[in-house]
């Protein structure tokens, strides 16, 4: 069983991240800064929103994204359905044509994370993976992958259950975990572009 990337599909990956998210950043930081303004503007705080991610190794770092929701001191959960009263009504567009990502094209400049992979998890969920699983930490973290996009109606399917974080942390979250070491142990560059092509169209 392949447990890990080479070095040369490493650095083919890194590569591609490095020049796509620079050229990304370029042709849409002027997208970025008006979802920057519209979001403080309805939040009334800072439009980014950072958050510690577990990334690469069990590192920690700060995943940055536009706002979406309004904070509630009442609330205390990672896990956001559709029917999250804290999503703002700009939010709900942004998150519709996944705008509150793009100033993680900066994340992957950076090295933290890249366009395909697993997606960052907050800590308590990664950083807890025990024996084959933790395979999972020997790449970034991506913006998209197989994962994400099995699950691209996640937040519905939250909504509809009676225990949202008991099903994610039973159901949605083992299966996620099997399809990423599915992902790492067939890996291929060819399947990276695929899945980049599915979440844009």
């Amino acid at each position: 069983m392949k447990c890990d990337l080479s070095l040369l599909e490493r650095s083919i990956k890194r590569s591609f991240d490095i020049f796509f998210s620079f050229v990304g950043l370029v042709l849409t930081s002027w997208v970025i800064i008006l979802c920057f303004l519209v979001a403080a503007i309805e939040t009334k705080s800072n439009g980014f929103f950072a958050q510690h991610r577990v990334g690469k190794n069990g590192f920690i770092f700060k995943v940055i994204k536009v706002k979406t929701m309004k904070q509630r001191k009442t609330e205390n959960t990672t896990v956001t359905t559709s029917h999250d009263m804290r999503i703002t009504k700009s939010g709900k567009v942004f998150r519709k044509w996944k705008l509150d990502e793009l100033p993680q094209l900066w994340n992957v400049l950076k090295g933290d994370m890249s366009f395909v992979g697993p997606r960052p998890d907050v800590p308590g969920y990664a950083d807890q993976l025990e024996g084959e699983d933790r395979i999972i930490l020997n790449i970034r973290p991506g913006i998209t992958g197989p994962a994400t996009i099995h699950y691209k109606n996640e937040e519905e399917l939250l909504a509809a259950q009676d225990n949202p974080e008991q099903y994610n942390a039973k159901v949605i979250y083992p299966h996620k975990v099997q399809i990423n070491k599915e992902y790492i142990t067939n890996y291929s560059f060819i399947k990276d572009l695929y899945y980049i092509m599915k979440t844009l169209t």
